[in-house]
């Protein structure tokens, strides 16, 4: 599979996965679905990474999906601390949130990290293999996509 449908991929099985949970009445098969998903958005990183890496594109987009990579490692964490119901007991005095709380809101916020930055290296990589940062347009003008003026549909 070529490397830019890898990276659009990751974008869509980040947002199944928001669509997942936000389904009502979460079963053990939602659960176990969403942990599926979870460890492939994980191997998505990680291939996308590499693949990236091996590229000639800008450095920051090498840096983006990078920290896409680890941000994933990260929500992995979370997530099994999650499913073990770490934390559920101790509470922050400061805060007044559990331990569970305060990870399930990281788990959640890595998890919005990796959707956008999933999106924009997706893009940006895009670009950079079609040579589009090259052509500048102008301004008040949104040019029709190339490829449909070709006649490839």
């Amino acid at each position: 599979m070529k490397l830019w449908m890898t990276l659009y991929m990751m974008v869509w099985v980040a947002f199944i996965e928001f669509l997942l949970v936000m389904t009502p009445g979460g079963s053990s098969v939602l659960v176990y679905l969403h942990i599926v998903l979870g460890v492939i958005i994980i191997g998505l990183a990680f291939y996308n990474f590499s693949g990236i890496r091996k590229t000639r594109v800008m450095g920051r987009v090498k840096r983006i999906a990078q920290a896409s990579f680890n941000l994933s490692g990260a929500a992995g964490i979370f997530g099994i601390l999650i499913f073990f119901g770490i934390g559920k007991a101790s509470v922050i005095p400061v805060i007044n949130i559990s331990i569970y709380g305060l990870i399930l809101f990281l788990h959640v916020i890595s998890s919005f990290a990796i959707i956008t930055q999933a999106a924009a290296i997706a893009i940006a990589y895009d670009m950079w293999e079609d040579k589009e940062f090259l052509k500048e347009t102008e301004p008040g003008v949104v040019p029709p996509n190339p490829m449909q003026q070709e006649g490839i549909h």
